[in-house]
């Protein structure tokens, strides 16, 4: 029986695409609707992880705006909303990304995307730049009824791409990303330029880039080293 082909798993938000601009605009958008002022551009992009309720959430505690779960179901709904119509305005691929891509495919690795962000978004977003048909499987917080860090969210997207987590690598930007990568007993790459409160150094991930022309030698030399 032929082995399965290897696979990289990515993590969405601040791993392959800049989001920040659209999220932070939208979560500016629901302040202004409960009267509280825009965040800072700088301040908002610390917020973003761990799906849009949670951003949404720490947006509100930072102004100091206390609801209550129903309210903030509410608030979520309006969230999500204003953000699907606007999911690809200003949001793009990180550089180098589409080399990178290439680069994989050509070395015969299956693609994967494995997000806190919902799957329809996930999909919509990726679809508007282009980029849906690259991946084998795109998988959301609530494909599974799970999510970020728990590790079968994670083995479940590689299953579902046709890979096998003994062959699977993941590349994400912040510390659910390696906790998620840790219990799945897959390594992973983390890259710099995205949206982790703390640096990613602290979270001991296997290997660091800082630029997507760094991925396709630091997949070989992990490929390699197992």
């Amino acid at each position: 029986m032929p082995m399965p082909d290897p696979i990289v798993v990515f993590d969405l938000d601040g791993t392959l695409i800049d989001t920040a601009p659209d999220l932070i605009a939208t979560l500016n958008a629901i302040l202004a609707r409960e009267g509280l002022p825009a965040l800072p551009y700088g301040e908002a992009r610390m917020l973003i992880g761990n799906g849009a309720k949670a951003m949404l959430s720490r947006g509100l505690a930072v102004r100091a705006h206390e609801v209550p779960p129903a309210e903030l179901d509410r608030l979520f709904a309006d969230f999500i909303a204003h953000y699907s119509a606007h999911v690809a305005d200003h949001s793009q691929p990180f550089p180098g990304l589409i080399d990178a891509l290439d680069g994989l495919e050509a070395a015969g690795f299956r693609l994967a995307v494995c997000t806190n962000k919902l799957e329809g978004l996930s999909i919509k977003l990726l679809r508007a730049l282009r980029l849906a048909g690259r991946f084998k499987a795109i998988c959301g917080q609530d494909t599974f009824g799970i999510q970020k860090p728990d590790p079968i969210v994670l083995e479940r997207t590689i299953i579902a791409a046709g890979g096998d987590p003994k062959r699977a690598v993941m590349v994400g930007d912040s510390a659910t990303d390696v906790l998620t990568a840790r219990g799945a007993g897959v390594p992973v790459v983390a890259v710099n330029f995205g949206y982790s409160e703390r640096p990613i150094e602290e979270f001991r991930p296997d290997r660091i880039i800082g630029h997507f022309n760094e991925l396709a030698p630091t997949i070989a030399k992990i490929v390699e080293a197992r």
